[in-house]
């Protein structure tokens, strides 16, 4: 198996912490913009995933780095950010 690479090492006085992987981390920041950005809305998963069409499971997966959402996806909820009533009325 391959070993992926270390972003962020454990705490060598801290038994409880542990290696954190490049991917892991950027994981993590990608779903720290999805939750910043459905909260900033003011809307809970259900509204977020309902009004801009992504499965709620999905969305929950991304928001709790279970998942590494795509490019495509990052790319929307930044548009989604910037621009949530004209993506909207996109939607129909």
């Amino acid at each position: 198996m391959k070993k992926k690479p270390i972003a962020l090492t454990a705490a060598p006085d801290d038994d409880e912490d542990f290696d954190v992987s490049a991917e892991a981390l950027e994981r993590g920041q990608r779903a720290r913009i999805f939750r910043r950005t459905r909260s900033d809305l003011g809307l809970t998963q259900a509204e977020f995933a309902a009004r801009f069409r992504v499965p709620v499971g999905t969305l929950r997966d991304w928001e709790q780095a279970r998942a590494t959402p795509p490019d495509f996806a990052l790319a929307y909820v930044t548009v989604i950010a910037r621009f949530p009533e004209l993506v909207t009325e996109a939607l129909g």
